[in-house]
């Protein structure tokens, strides 16, 4: 075997391990808990956990921990030991079916939308037995739910399987129409990681990187990623030693990190994972992004997950790769060749159109954060405005249905759904559009709207919960319909027709496309404080409630969440952009002034005809650079006073984007500017070029 057979899983309680460990009956309890929901008998539950313990000792475990993912972004964890006095002054070393599948931390701290007050402290995690438990730094892991007391979800990963349980119902409905055999349909992901990695001593002279995770202030180098040197590239010793360490820590805890490569901009770099079941994904991609910054500290570097740590280059992105596929191994996403699969296959490729048009809302909300509003719009980041790209080919297939004419694949065929034979059109036959938001790329679409810090939960919540409201229509209809065939032909018309307009093949940054979008009645959230209110959007409340993925109180907490979440982050970054403005370059650059107005009066003292153009000059220029940056510093602190005074969570996120943003981005080119005059050894931070392209 190689390395890579010898060690991958070893440190999870996987399907083998229970295989081997667990009695027969047993066993089967598990899978049917896996599959089904069911729960699993306390004494089954009691017979998994000693497997569960004997095994995590083996492996050198001392703890265990019930991880969850609060509405914080990032996993929580509380490790208790497995050891127990035996009450003769030795110990035991026991794990309990109750302590595997309830845990009850303390929930007081974590964010909870008014969901309930701090002095209710109360919270449940509860085992999810979908994902496979996993050991790490001698700590068993157990995936779990997190919950408040009153039963209302705390977390990521509940309304993930609620709205995976949606999709897998409504999508069993229509293959039935078909004659599709399956007892289950699951949400696969693939999820692309993008980060940045930059020298950990010159991170710790940036109070902007320790405070918020990406620069407020900085020139560009003479070279930034123009050359496109940097992408797929050779990897530097460094960062090639980092690569393989974080890939063997995630393959012994079953994470099937498979590529990795230098991305377009300098210090930048990615890792992508193999599909899984949109749950097991989400977990992992949790655990690349902490193996990640966690890794990075013990070469010397730092892991930035922020979506846009640089300005000027690319921002970081999370690009979600989401496809259906039944039980029995089948992508309902792959055209196939019969005249059955192909009308199947674009049944279902009508219900995540009309998703996307029907909830693009939804899509740009799972999606937003401050940082992500840097981000979005340019150097490969789509942009706010939610369309979808098929090809040319899939999209004139679509045009013919919908027009009732011939189609020209190949040759040119006249066919109707379901009745004469589909043409066969092979897969990746177009260019991939790195502008669209929503792009199908064989048999899969690519979100690429996720920002590189987010989990990817939000977003594959709205996808699956909105596709899952299409089918559950479509199902209703072709359910009742006397000719299913010609019933067929008609729904897959009508939605070409209807939802048409959220297809767009061009380039998402051209500005006529903002233009043409209005014009087809598309979205334009532009930034997060424009967005998230819509969750609340009576067609959005009735989704999620239909499908039981959130209640009103839970949809109202998670907005409530969200936009606090956002002013705490902006309020942050403008104290550090005041901070850093005030204490560090304005006192840097008075300094220099000074030593170059010095200087002048010396060389002139013993040289009268000299005058000194460049001492002088630069001087002028960094004074008058410098009065207005002062100016802007007091702008910036009288806008961020008012804004605490904001109690509304809304009013104050508006008013956030809309004067403190604003400031810190005039007061960042006037700092900038002075950079690009000031001597290196009087600069008081290390610049771009020092970070982007530290590593050796």
């Amino acid at each position: 075997m190689s390395g890579i057979e010898e060690i991958f899983g070893t440190m999870v309680f996987s399907d083998a391990v229970m295989r081997e460990r667990l009695p027969a009956e047993t066993y089967a309890a598990v899978l049917r808990t896996m599959r089904s929901g069911r729960r699993l008998h306390p004494d089954t539950a009691e017979v998994v956990a000693a497997a569960m313990r004997d095994w995590a000792l083996e492996k050198g475990a001392t703890h265990f921990t019930h991880w969850f993912q609060p509405m914080t972004g990032v996993t929580a964890e509380k490790h208790d030991s497995f050891l127990m006095p035996d009450g003769s002054g030795g110990v035991i070393m026991e794990f309990s079916g109750k302590e595997l599948i309830h845990g009850e931390p303390d929930a007081s701290s974590f964010p909870s939308g008014g969901l309930r007050a701090t002095f209710e402290a109360r919270g449940y995690t509860a085992w999810d037995p979908t994902s496979y438990a996993f050991i790490r730094d001698r700590v068993l892991y157990i995936p779990t739910a997190f919950c408040s007391y009153g039963g209302e979800a705390l977390d990521q990963k509940t309304p993930l399987l609620r709205s995976m349980e949606a999709l897998s119902r409504q999508a069993l409905r229509v293959l039935r129409l078909f004659g599709t055999e399956a007892a289950q349909v699951l949400p696969m992901v693939g999820a692309e990681q993008e980060y940045f990695l930059v020298e950990r001593d010159m991170y710790e002279r940036r109070q902007d990187l320790i405070y918020t995770g990406r620069t407020l202030f900085g020139a560009m180098p003479p070279k930034g990623q123009e050359m496109d040197d940097h992408y797929f590239g050779t990897v530097k010793p460094r960062v090639a030693a980092f690569m393989r360490e974080i890939n063997e820590e995630l393959w012994r805890v079953g994470v099937s990190a498979k590529t990795e490569h230098n991305e377009a901009a300098p210090a930048q770099h990615e890792l992508a994972c193999v599909y899984d079941t949109a749950n097991i994904a989400a977990d992992h991609n949790q655990l690349v992004m902490d193996v990640m910054q966690k890794t990075a500290k013990k070469h010397g570097l730092v892991c930035l997950l922020n979506e846009k740590p640089f300005e000027g280059v690319n921002g970081s992105g999370k690009h979600n790769n989401w496809s259906l596929a039944t039980d029995k191994g089948v992508n309902l996403f792959d055209s196939g060749e019969t005249p059955g699969e192909n009308a199947q296959f674009l049944l279902f490729l009508c219900a995540v159109i009309k998703a996307a048009d029907d909830y693009q809302d939804l899509l740009r909300i799972s999606i937003a954060s401050a940082g992500n509003d840097h981000r979005l719009g340019a150097a490969e980041a789509p942009p706010a405005i939610i369309s979808m790209f098929l090809g040319e080919e899939l999209t004139g297939i679509l045009e013919s249905i919908e027009n009732d004419t011939a189609c020209d694949v190949k040759q040119k065929e006249l066919f109707k759904v379901g009745v004469h034979a589909l043409p066969r059109f092979p897969k990746d036959t177009t260019d991939r559009n790195r502008t669209s938001p929503f792009a199908f790329t064989g048999n899969k679409f690519e979100f690429r709207m996720p920002g590189s810090a987010a989990s990817i939960s939000s977003a594959n919540i709205a996808i699956n919960t909105a596709v899952a409201e299409e089918l559950r229509q479509f199902a209703d209809e072709l359910e009742g319909a006397q000719d299913f065939k010609s019933a067929l032909q008609g729904l897959i018309k009508r939605v070409v027709r209807e939802h048409k307009r959220v297809i767009f093949n061009g380039n998402g940054y051209d500005p006529a496309w903002v233009d043409e979008a209005e014009r087809r009645g598309l979205h334009n959230l532009r930034s997060t404080p424009e967005a998230l209110p819509h969750m609340l959007d009576e067609a959005n409340v009735e989704l999620y409630s239909r499908h039981k993925v959130f209640s009103y109180a839970e949809l109202r907490s998670r907005l409530e969440v969200r936009q606090e979440e956002y002013c705490k982050l902006v309020m942050i970054e403008g104290k550090t952009a005041l901070a850093m403005a005030r204490r560090e370059i304005l006192p840097a650059v008075s300094g220099f002034a000074s030593r170059l107005s010095g200087q002048a009066l010396t060389m002139m003292a013993a040289m009268p005809d000299c005058s000194a153009q460049f001492e002088l000059g630069t001087a002028r220029s960094l004074m008058q650079l410098s009065d207005a940056a002062h100016t802007l510093a007091g702008r910036l602190e009288n806008e961020l006073v008012h804004a605490e005074q904001i109690h509304g969570p809304y009013e104050k996120s508006v008013f956030l984007h809309e004067h403190v943003l604003p400031v810190m981005g005039a007061l960042r080119a006037a700092c900038d500017d002075m950079e690009t005059i000031t001597s290196e050894d009087c600069w008081p931070f290390p610049t771009y070029g020092e970070l982007l392209f530290g590593v050796k």
